[in-house]
């Protein structure tokens, strides 16, 4: 009898933890969404060029692996928002590249709106549901090599539609990331705000990515 209170004790401080890695998480994802934004802002702009592919990658896992290696630190901060910045650096040419268009304008206002209403119903429906996500893990592993598959066969092979069906991978893969990670948070399996800001803020990179790909696909056969 004497263990109850020890055993309740835990977990008030589990649901202490939670709220917390939960609060950070959000408050940290919004500012580093901003600071995306006004980077991709300023490099449409000044029309600056795609770095490439090759770039792209190494900037992207160097600054990845590196908030991994400090994200128990002050300076895991700084370098998420490197990583953030960096990534709203890379989406500013494509942003200019999509204004070129006679209706691009509309194409990224709709992959917009069409990301904040993905990611605000997913992740509010795992908060109020608390449904545990974990199973997803191996549909997430699936599909990461399945699309980097595919990636690679579109880059060797012209197979028509296969672009347009890669967007609707991510999508999906995208969609299943963010109810895992925010299943994760809640549950206790993430435990460091700094990777699940990371975590959550790839996916939506990824889907708005994806979205705008799909709508100018769509509005290009009009």
């Amino acid at each position: 009898m004497r263990e109850q209170p020890y055993v309740l004790q835990g977990t008030q401080v589990d649901q202490i933890e939670t709220s917390k890695v939960l609060r950070n998480t959000y408050a940290l994802l919004a500012m580093t969404l901003s600071f995306s934004g006004l980077v991709a802002f300023a490099a449409q702009q000044a029309h600056v060029p795609h770095p490439g592919i090759l770039i792209t990658l190494v900037g992207f896992y160097g600054l990845f692996f590196l908030t991994v290696k400090l994200r128990n630190s002050g300076w895991g901060l700084l370098s998420t928002f490197a990583l953030t910045g960096f990534m709203g650096y890379t989406l500013g040419p494509i942003l200019d590249r999509y204004l070129g268009m006679a209706n691009g304008a509309d194409v990224i206002v709709s992959a917009f709106t069409m990301t904040a209403i993905v990611f605000g119903g997913l992740s509010a429906y795992v908060l109020t549901t608390r449904k545990d996500m974990s199973f997803l893990s191996g549909f997430i592993t699936v599909g990461f090599f399945v699309l980097l598959s595919a990636m690679l066969a579109a880059w060797l092979f012209e197979i028509s539609g296969l672009q347009l069906a890669i967007s609707a991978g991510f999508v999906l893969f995208s969609s299943a990331a963010i109810l895992y990670q925010t299943s994760e948070i809640i549950h206790g399996g993430e435990r460091n705000y700094i990777m699940a800001t990371v975590s959550l803020y790839v996916s939506i990179y990824n889907l708005f990515i994806s979205l705008l790909q799909i709508f100018g696909i769509m509005g290009s056969d009009d």
